[in-house]
């Protein structure tokens, strides 16, 4: 189906038919809103937006041992790339050319930062540990919670400044020790990207943006060493729905026939399956749990779910996208994000659906009925169009659909494109059914085959002419079954069906034919080759002829009439006619009384 034929597939900008969907696209300089729908402008942040929770980077020094962890309350990406590799992103990059993410971070909140972010890159090693991100055990979450974090605190980034963005890539290798009977050695390489925001500090006389840039960039410079001895000493953590997972692991050893599960998947009925959508895995029970309301998750196997933009926690359980969050504006209203508090569509305009940041104009100065309009039919029109029609807002005037459209309702602006590669006989058409494949169907092998008429088994268009041409194997005649025919009788012989040795009209013919038979034909060609035409005029129109099943299981039982019974009860109402009982009833009784 053309889903752009249908009020441009309710797009604010262009729309793009895809097979089996569509996409809604933006002029340059705009970009697609989170309903898929909206354009607005890239740089463009919105205010009414619940900031979501920020990414945190906490190193410490406690007991003399260095710690940190990274904590992500939303936007977050888990990749498994590989058995022992994959990418984990946190938070949304202020500069999307350098982010790997594959969600799209459609929802912009309101900065107050100075100048461009500060960037940092680092590389670390873990030796003996492989690339699984798995949950901390107990053990050491109880160690953790034991000493109160007391000491030296290297780096927080709170108020002045925020991390606006961790890209992690963890890949395992071996590494063969020197000698020829040692065993080769696990080491986990981490790439680690770093993006912080800078914020405007108040009263901050004594130290101007430059200067808090650059204590900005001194604080994560340190984080970095801290971070470096922590994930030596596989001191380094990742917070995701309250659970902490550690980036690698030393190879546990597992119990036989145990099947091990990678992180974002659970075990299911023995197998392991990802997590959908509108779930999230939890470590901690090792199972998908569904968001809760007022979270959402339009991705597989994560490790946590997205907060939603609107402020009242509304919403279904196992939301799997924004749509689902609730709190949207209902059809007929607007907001600048979508989301409650709405206005309602002034007069004149009109929304369908939920959710929206416009409401359509009814055009050529045409008001509606009331405010909060959901559809066109709303708008009052100089004229009530009927089915088969569109109103033109420039000329005022009920429009034909073209051929190859159709509208089924009344009082519409647009005609749906007729869906593949069919098309109406007629302008004004009114119905689907209207829209016919215009293609000579059929199938021709060396030794079997069937034709059948364009748009079968609905009605065949006007003005089609198909031809077929049968060239059989040396020695080989041609052997015809028609199952069942319908042409309308009362067209005088405007669609006709003909078989003949040749295009030339004046060679041999085997069979013409321009009226309904319901009962099974079958003959032999006159001729070594055949040659097949059918034609239609723009008259009436009728169902035609082909069925392939058909064709097969009236062979089938022609040749084996007990292989009747292997077809069930619908089957064989639908397939064999009375006419071919009565054909195989007569062959049966020849073959049981054979001398009579």
């Amino acid at each position: 189906i053309d889903e752009c034929s249908i009020n441009n597939g309710s797009c604010d900008s262009g729309c793009v038919n895809t097979l089996g969907s569509y996409d809604c696209i933006c002029p340059f300089g705009k970009r697609l809103h989170w309903n898929k729908r909206d354009c607005i402008e890239t740089t463009k942040c919105v205010h009414s937006y619940k900031p979501a929770p920020r990414s945190q980077l906490v190193c410490s020094k406690s007991g003399g041992i260095d710690s940190c962890y990274l904590s992500c309350p939303s936007n977050t990406l888990f990749l498994p790339e590989s058995e022992n590799s994959y990418t984990l992103s946190c938070g949304v990059p202020v500069q999307p050319n350098k982010s790997i993410q594959k969600r799209n971070a459609t929802i912009l909140t309101c900065t107050d930062s100075v100048g461009p972010p500060i960037t940092q890159k680092a590389r670390f090693k873990i030796k003996d540990a492989k690339c699984h991100m798995r949950p901390r055990s107990k053990d050491k979450m109880k160690e953790s919670t034991k000493q109160p974090m007391t000491g030296i605190i290297y780096f927080q980034c709170t108020d002045s400044c925020h991390v606006t963005f961790v890209n992690l890539k963890c890949d395992s290798s071996k590494k063969k020790r020197r000698g020829r009977k040692s065993p080769s050695k696990e080491v986990s390489h981490i790439i680690a990207e770093f993006e912080l925001e800078v914020k405007r500090e108040e009263g901050s006389d004594s130290c101007n943006s430059d200067c808090i840039r650059k204590r900005a960039e001194q604080k994560l410079q340190a984080a970095i060493k801290t971070l470096r001895k922590s994930i030596n000493r596989q001191q380094f953590y990742i917070q995701f729905s309250g659970m902490e997972y550690e980036v690698a692991q030393k190879p546990a050893k597992t119990l036989e026939n145990q099947e091990v599960c990678n992180t974002g998947q659970a075990l299911q009925d023995g197998k392991c399956v990802t997590c959908g959508m509108g779930t999230y895995y939890n470590g901690e029970s090792n199972q998908c749990v569904p968001c809760l309301p007022g979270t959402y998750q339009d991705m597989e196997g994560q490790l946590s779910c997205e907060t939603c933009p609107s402020n009242d926690g509304l919403g279904i359980v196992g939301a799997r996208n924004v749509s689902e969050c609730g709190g949207q504006c209902a059809p007929g209203h607007y907001s600048v994000d979508g989301f409650k508090p709405c206005k309602a569509c002034p007069l004149g305009t009109y929304q369908p659906d939920a959710g929206r940041t416009i409401c359509f104009p009814c055009g050529g100065g045409l008001v509606t009925k009331y405010e909060s309009a959901l559809s066109f039919q709303d708008c009052e029109t100089k004229v009530h169009c009927s089915p088969g029609h569109f109103y033109n807002s420039t000329t005022h005037r009920c429009i034909r659909c073209p051929i190859g459209t159709y509208q089924p309702e009344f009082g519409q602006n647009f005609c749906i494109t007729c869906p593949g590669n069919t098309s109406t006989d007629f302008d004004g058409s009114t119905n689907v059914t209207h829209c016919k494949n215009q293609h000579c169907g059929g199938e021709l092998g060396d030794y079997t085959g069937y034709i059948e008429s364009p748009n079968y088994p609905g009605d065949y268009p006007a003005h089609v002419e198909c031809i077929w041409n049968i060239n059989p194997p040396p020695k080989r005649r041609i052997l015809i079954v028609v199952p069942e025919i319908f042409l309308p009788i009362e067209d005088e012989c405007g669609d006709v069906l003909v078989m003949r040795k040749s295009a030339s009209p004046t060679s041999i013919t085997t069979y013409e034919t321009c009226q309904t038979y319901e009962r099974p034909i079958a003959f032999t060609s006159r001729s070594r080759k055949l040659w097949i035409q059918f034609k239609s005029n723009e008259g009436n129109s009728g169902k035609g002829f082909q069925d392939k099943k058909l064709i097969k299981a009236l062979f089938d039982v022609l040749a084996h009439p007990q292989n009747y019974f292997k077809y069930t009860p619908p089957e064989t109402k639908e397939m064999f006619p009375r006419s071919f009982i009565k054909l195989l009833r007569s062959k049966v009784s020849r073959f049981l009384r054979p001398y009579k």
